[in-house]
């Protein structure tokens, strides 16, 4: 089973302050080191270190370097892939929105993250987003939930 790994199971994984933490950091730990085909996006890692090193969103954010770190720690694991687009992209997209109206806003992000899943065969997603959960043909997976 291939899958992908959302923001925000990152951000927990990377902020000990988090509730989340201790679960987020040990399911990422047990998929980097599973050999299972796992996958990130380029949207994916820039919203984390938007996020992750944001004084707004955090108390104690991360400083650029060692948000970059963290990332680069993921790509070093041998299983990890980056989605990117194929020339299939706009079609895949144009179905997507087809299959689930009221696609808008922020929620472009999210049909952007399924849309190249899509594209790669990817089926499931590790996220604590339940938003993710009206796509069909996905698999939400909440590995910081029991």
């Amino acid at each position: 089973m291939s899958v992908l790994v959302d923001t925000n199971v990152l951000l927990y994984s990377a902020n000990p302050e988090s509730p989340e933490h201790a679960s987020a950091h040990a399911s990422l730990e047990r998929l980097r080191r599973s050999g299972s085909p796992w996958f990130l996006t380029w949207g994916v890692v820039y919203e984390f270190v938007r996020v992750s090193t944001h004084a707004k969103i955090f108390p104690h954010p991360m400083p650029l370097s060692s948000a970059l770190r963290f990332i680069r720690r993921l790509l070093e694991s041998p299983s990890v892939g980056i989605l990117r687009e194929t020339e299939a992209h706009l079609a895949t997209l144009d179905e997507l929105a087809a299959q689930t109206p009221g696609i808008s806003g922020n929620d472009v992000h999210d049909a952007h993250i399924v849309a190249l899943m899509r594209e790669h065969g990817v089926a499931t997603i590790w996220t604590a987003d339940r938003g993710f959960r009206r796509f069909q043909g996905l698999e939400v997976i909440e590995p910081v939930r029991p």
